[in-house]
Formats: C-alpha cells, sequence, structure tokens
C-alpha cells in the first residue's frame, strides 16, 4: 500500500505528525504490512496563496501569538482551501497525485481536508485513493478548527477521545472515525532508563552537564520562536540557578547568541541545542520542561512523562487553548504569562520534588492508549475493505 502524507510546516506538530508515521511504515514493527510513504509539503510547495497563509502563521507564531485570535477566527469564517473547483494551483498537486499514485492519501494538516483531498480523488478517476485525516488535537471547543472535519472523508483518526469526540460534533460519522493515540517517533515507544551508561554519557559527554543537578529542559517549535534569553536573564537576576538545555529549532541566531549569554553566566550551566530528531533523550535528561502549549511538544511530554509548565508569554494561541484544556482535566497545569514569573515557580519547584511527582502521576492518566503501528494495521485493513469491492 502506498499513502501520501499531506503536511505543512505551519508550527512544527503538522509534520511531526507525517514524518513518525513515515518512520513507523518502515519500522520493523510494520514491515508484514508493506506500506510505502511519500510526503508533501502541500501550502509551502503549492500556490503563492498558500506559501503566503503558511508564513503569515508562523511570523505571528514567534512574534505575537495573541494575534492569532484573529487568524484563527477569519479562517474559520474564509477557508482559503475550502473547494477544489477554486483550488489555487490544482493542476500542479494532482500531477503529484497521479505521480504518486497512492492507494490512501492522509493530510496531518486543518486546511489540507477539503480541497486538497477532493482533488487527490479527481486526479485518479478511476482508482481513487482512499482519504482522510489524523488529528493530533487534545480537546474540542473554541480552538478545534471546523476545518480539520471533512464528513466526506473516508476517515477521520484522533489523538485523543476528546478530539475524536469534537470531529463527530462537526459533522464526522462514528463510522469513519476513531481515536489512534499520539503519532510520534518511535523513540517515544522505548522503556527508558534513568541509571542507563547511554543516558549518563548523553549527559555528561555531548550536553557537559551534571545528571544528578535540577535540569530544566526550555522548549521551541521547529521554526525556533523563544523567549530563552528573556528566561535565562530573570533566572540570573533572582539567582535561580538551574542547569538548563535551551533547544533553539532551526533558529541558529538564537543559539548562538544563547551560547554568548552561557559564557558570561557560568554560574547557569546552558547548553543551547538546534533541531533535534531524537526529542525522546533529550526529554529524558530533564526534570522540568517549559515550552509553550502546543499540541507537538505537550504530546511528546505526555509519552514521556516529563512534568511542563506552559509559556504563555505573548498571549495563547487559540490552537493552543485546546491544549490547556485537555491538561488541566490531568494535571496541575501552570502557565507562566511574564518572563519575570519563572523563577519563582522555578524555585518552588526545584524545593518540592512531591509536587512534581504529582504532576507526573497526573501526566500518566492523559496518556492515550493508541499505538501508531494499529494506525497503520486499520488503514491497511480499509484499503483491503476498498479493494474487494
Amino acid at each position: 500500500m502506498k499513502i501520501l502524507l499531506l503536511s505543512s510546516s505551519t508550527g512544527g506538530g503538522h509534520d511531526m505528525r507525517a514524518r513518525s508515521l513515515a518512520q513507523w511504515a518502515a519500522a520493523s514493527e510494520a514491515r508484514p504490512l508493506g506500506i510505502e510513504t511519500s510526503r508533501h509539503q502541500a501550502l509551502e510547495n503549492g500556490a503563492p496563496l498558500y506559501v503566503f497563509g503558511a508564513g503569515l502563521y508562523n511570523l505571528i507564531q514567534r512574534r505575537l501569538p495573541a494575534l492569532h485570535h484573529v487568524y484563527f477566527n477569519v479562517l474559520e469564517l474564509f477557508p482559503f482551501c475550502g473547494s477544489a473547483r477554486t483550488m489555487p494551483g490544482r493542476a500542479a498537486f494532482q500531477q503529484l497525485v497521479r505521480r504518486a499514485n497512492p492507494d490512501l492519501v492522509l493530510s496531518t494538516h486543518d486546511h489540507l481536508n477539503h480541497a486538497f483531498l477532493d482533488a487527490a480523488r479527481d486526479a485518479m478517476p478511476g482508482n481513487p485513493p482512499l482519504c482522510g485525516t489524523y488529528c493530533g488535537e487534545l480537546s474540542g471547543g473554541y480552538g478545534f478548527s471546523k476545518h480539520w472535519v471533512n464528513p466526506r472523508a473516508d476517515f477521520f483518526i484522533g489523538a485523543v477521545d476528546a478530539c475524536t469526540e469534537a470531529a463527530r460534533r462537526h459533522g464526522m460519522s462514528p463510522e469513519k472515525s476513531w481515536t489512534g493515540g499520539f503519532l510520534l517517533n518511535p523513540d517515544f515507544w522505548a522503556s527508558p532508563d534513568a541509571t542507563s551508561p547511554g543516558r549518563v554519557a548523553f549527559f555528561c559527554e555531548t550536553l557537559r552537564l551534571e545528571p544528578s543537578r535540577f535540569t530544566l529542559l526550555l522548549g521551541t517549535g521547529s521554526n525556533g520562536a523563544n523567549n530563552h534569553l528573556a528566561l535565562l536573564n530573570e533566572l540570573a537576576r533572582a539567582r535561580v540557578h538551574p542547569q538548563v538545555i535551551a533547544l533553539c529549532g532551526r533558529n541558529e541566531q538564537a543559539r548562538r547568541d544563547i551560547d554568548a549569554w552561557a559564557r558570561s553566566n557560568a554560574q547557569i550551566p546552558v547548553r543551547a541545542l538546534g533541531y533535534q530528531q531524537h526529542m525522546r533523550q533529550v526529554m529524558d535528561c530533564a526534570d522540568l520542561l517549559f515550552a509553550r502549549p502546543g499540541t507537538g511538544t505537550t504530546s511528546e511530554a505526555l509519552q514521556t512523562g516529563i512534568p511542563i509548565v506552559f509559556n504563555g508569554i505573548g498571549g495563547v494561541m487559540p490552537q493552543e487553548l485546546i491544549t490547556l484544556r485537555y491538561c488541566r482535566r490531568f494535571f496541575e497545569t501552570l502557565v507562566v504569562r511574564r518572563a519575570r514569573a519563572l523563577p519563582a515557580l522555578i524555585s518552588q519547584l526545584m524545593s518540592t520534588p512531591d509536587r512534581l511527582a504529582t504532576m507526573r502521576s497526573g501526566i500518566v492518566h492523559a496518556r492515550p492508549d493508541g499505538h501508531p503501528v494499529r494506525i497503520l494495521e486499520r488503514l491497511a485493513a480499509l484499503r483491503r475493505v476498498q479493494a474487494r469491492t
């Protein structure tokens, strides 16, 4: 079976899920299914309107997240990928589909579930592919885009039950929708060992940090939006001294700036890291994660079991409100809205390990039961049913 994965780099979570499904399809556990995958960045490689929309999303995310409430609501009223008949770049996309010749097209992005899926079917009228969606959102309500749901699609897979229920409220048939769990790379299903030689070596040799010292992980998306320098300055000013791993994504300037800061502030050991393919190894080294409430990073934290404090500096985007709504059902959900508020909270958590342990136990209950291989098995079964009919 051939699967064409449609994604976009608006944020990092959509690409992460598409990439993870491809990794699992090639993994030994799924090899008997005989699945081949290809990926297409449908917005970035599409018409100029799509390129502009994706770039604007990422610009707002980096500069003023609160402005996303305007962006989100405009797109809810005026979808720019709603109809295959008026879809810019339709001919080029359909040519790509015919070259890929997929048995199944799966979207991991909320604006690729209508025009793009319809155009994919129309590109192969004699043998149209199955078309559907994997949605990594964690809840319904405000912030859950109606564009995630196309009742005409062949299937909808939600990361958690709350996501699947939201899709059904928007018109998705219960017979065509189910909960599949998180789509993360295979590392996140490995059993961690806090005392393993590999972890200690990574701590000491790669990170050059102390395994026994409280470690704060400052997260970012793949695009590198962050408040790291402001946060580090506040920690230094308040004389709160954890050791810090600062993720910078693909923002090389941020990485250079943090390295320069670290050379002048030896009291807080800091290691700035660029884009990481294996986030599980990094998360296993931290006692606490501070990151925006995006679904990608949050799903990784829930699967890993690391306590998380959410970064709300500059405002919380509608899509991030979904994450907070879900997490509040399971554990103490802390949101820092100003950099100067972080040191006091970090100091409290460093001195109260029982509080962190309680957060960690709640995270276990927030983790869904699904597995990526089960998702692939079900997709393969759908294709077999279609082939028989």
